[in-house]
């Protein structure tokens, strides 16, 4: 017998209604939420915005033309890392405003505007390199971070009595006291 897969495959609740979503529904993601298409509208018009350009100001969703020609503004936007106000090219991130030369590696400073990053439990922002560096585990036998092999993103450890060690460094005995 083939498996079957359910079309009422829940994805989790619509943002605006609240009501499931449904692999055969029609949903988008937008800002971290998830929408029914027929829900993601514009608040004036109500135009579904799915695959369209779209401003949001204090919560509510608008298209182009009711941002731009409807009298709504943004309230001034403030640099998430200096805390001066933003009045050119704002780079979003995680929730967060940003000027393009603020959003930086706190280790290293580089700029990471159009560069890949990672966030920690804190959500202090990381160079992958440094994300790495500092949150790898510790290898138990060298002390060493255990880091992805070159032009990965992954790294291959071995866990053993609570421990990580790199492949080269784990010796798979088991020393009992």
């Amino acid at each position: 017998m083939e498996p079957r897969f359910s079309p009422r495959l829940c994805f989790g609740s619509c943002t605006r209604c609240g009501e499931a979503v449904y692999a055969t529904g029609g949903a988008c993601k937008a800002m971290g939420h998830l929408f029914h298409n027929t829900c993601f509208t514009c608040a004036v018009c109500n135009k579904q915005l799915k695959g369209q350009p779209f401003f949001t100001v204090l919560g509510q969703i608008y298209c182009e033309d009711d941002f731009l020609f409807s009298g709504v503004h943004p309230p001034e936007e403030v640099c998430n890392s200096c805390g001066s106000s933003i009045t050119d090219l704002v780079l979003q991130a995680q929730g967060k405003s940003y000027h393009p030369t603020c959003f930086r590696c706190v280790v290293c400073r580089q700029e990471l505007e159009g560069q890949p990053f990672a966030v920690d439990s804190d959500s202090r922002v990381y160079c992958v390199i440094d994300y790495h560096r500092i949150q790898s585990p510790l290898c138990g036998a060298c002390m060493m971070p255990i880091l992805p092999t070159e032009g990965s993103a992954d790294s291959i450890r071995v866990a053993s009595c609570k421990k990580y060690y790199h492949v080269e460094c784990y010796s798979g005995e088991v020393n009992l006291i």
